[in-house]
């Protein structure tokens, strides 16, 4: 929950789904999105930062401007700024952004777009 509280004094407003929630179908907000429960579909924060914390368990195609993945997800990222895969992330599928970080430990099974950006 530490990892949340810092996440909501640094961005502003945060939607969070704990731990006990289950979400199968389409998620979107208008705001950063923090996943530390279960999520099946697809997800799109309309712009804005998506961070799929240690216990997140995430079967999903995402859209996001960011997305920090701590947990794990199952599914293709499409992400218009930064991607960061964290030590204890577990992703299986496609990513396309700008900029990425893969941190030691991390595991990544998809492919990888490196997008330019737009002059």
């Amino acid at each position: 929950m530490e990892t949340f509280k810092a996440l909501e004094t640094a961005r502003g407003e945060t939607t969070l789904i704990g731990t006990s929630i289950v979400i199968k179908g389409e998620l979107s907000c208008g705001e950063d999105l923090y996943i530390d429960g279960q999520v099946e579909g697809t997800i799109d924060p309309k712009g804005n930062r998506l961070t799929i914390g240690p216990h997140g368990r995430v079967k999903a195609n995402v859209n996001a401007c960011a997305v920090v993945v701590q947990g794990k997800l199952e599914g293709n990222i499409q992400a218009s700024d930064r991607v960061d895969l964290k030590q204890s992330a577990v992703v299986m599928g496609d990513i396309a952004t700008h900029r990425i970080s893969i941190d030691e430990g991390a595991y990544f099974k998809g492919s990888l777009n490196i997008q330019k950006e737009a002059q």
